[in-house]
């Protein structure tokens, strides 16, 4: 058995602790062990850190390329298509990529991060055919998140037929673009829709697409998607959670400077019960993604409001010294759960 040096301490050190428990005999416990390797490179993460490098690379050549001005006229004359032809010619490049990445999947499975680069090209594709789309339609109405709300049609369909979670990222990322841009678009670009601002319509967005993740996971169809939507839903949620417990319900500065603290309080109780929620739906159904979220927002929540309340007050060293001591406070007692049941070594 091939593992990273972490994991296979780790797994020699609960064998060494089953055997001091009289769980497995000494002979069972040297065989356990003997059967580890230590694997002296993680080739694997290597692997998915350059794939997305070489993504990024990709992304970065043709922004560069695009921002020059003789490479974008010499594209000009290249390429000189209507919008429609442009649309169709990345139509059929998405669906060659998809239709190759696909094909490795099956012909070989293990080479995950290189598929999925695949499929990523072709997101880009299919991104870049429906904005030409929109190019070839535009009527000059400022409608745009029509297109948005295709994407997500578009991606969503293509994710579960292929049953790819990176594509069906893409998709839960479209819906939210399009929930945004239409209700924005529906109350003229105000600041609000149906009095609530753009922040307070993304708690309540996060809020039904954690819920619709939930259900998923009884779902036969929907397990494969279970983790990516519900990580998207809780993403959209506590992110909108946390502007409104900075800026509340305000659609504008001058509101929101002339606003008290305490008008504030009632969004970050709200902020803080949710994240309770979430660990307790972690802690009773072991789900380490709920009790991680709430884990994580709870303590960015609480350093939220030390620093509105004691930045202005304190002195900077005294403020800084209380931030470290109470890092140091939690690290010190995440160490000791850490090594709670663990074998002391001599």
């Amino acid at each position: 058995m091939k593992l990273p040096r972490k994991q296979a301490a780790f797994l020699r050190e609960a064998i060494e602790r089953w055997k001091h428990d009289g769980l497995l005999a000494d002979a069972q416990a040297a065989q356990l062990a003997g059967t580890i390797v230590v694997q002296p490179f993680d080739w694997r993460r290597l692997a998915k850190y350059s794939f997305w490098i070489a993504l990024i690379s990709i992304v970065s050549s043709v922004s560069a390329a695009l921002s020059d001005q003789f490479l974008v006229d010499l594209l000009e004359e290249l390429f000189d298509a209507p919008a429609a032809g442009k649309c169709v010619g990345l139509v059929l490049m998405a669906a060659g990529l998809y239709w190759w990445g696909v094909r490795r999947r099956k012909q070989d499975p293990a080479q995950v991060y290189r598929n999925e680069a695949i499929l990523f090209l072709g997101v880009l594709a299919t991104a870049g055919a429906i904005y030409q789309l929109g190019m070839a339609l535009d009527t000059g109405s400022g409608h745009f998140s029509i297109l948005l709300l295709l994407s997500f049609l578009v991606y969503g369909i293509l994710g579960v037929a292929v049953e790819s979670n990176l594509i069906w990222v893409f998709a839960l990322a479209s819906l939210g673009g399009w929930m945004g841009t239409e209700t924005g678009y529906v109350s003229g670009w105000g600041a609000y829709y149906l009095g609530m601002n753009y922040p307070l319509r993304f708690v309540l967005f996060g809020g039904i697409l954690t819920a619709c993740a939930l259900a998923l996971e009884s779902h036969p169809r929907g397990q494969r998607f279970f983790r990516s939507t519900l990580t998207m839903g809780l993403l959209y949620l506590f992110l909108a959670l946390w502007i409104m417990s900075i800026f509340g319900n305000y659609g504008d500065m001058e509101a929101w400077e002339r606003a008290k603290q305490i008008e504030l309080f009632h969004w970050s109780i709200l902020f803080g019960l949710v994240a309770c929620g979430a660990i307790y739906h972690g802690l009773k159904y072991d789900n380490g993604l709920t009790k991680g979220f709430g884990l994580t927002f709870l303590f960015i929540n609480l350093y939220t409001r030390f620093f509105e309340l004691f930045w202005n007050s304190l002195h900077k060293a005294v403020f800084f010294a209380l931030l470290g001591l109470s890092f140091w406070y939690l690290g010190t007692k995440a160490e000791k759960i850490w090594n709670l049941g663990r074998t002391p070594t001599s």
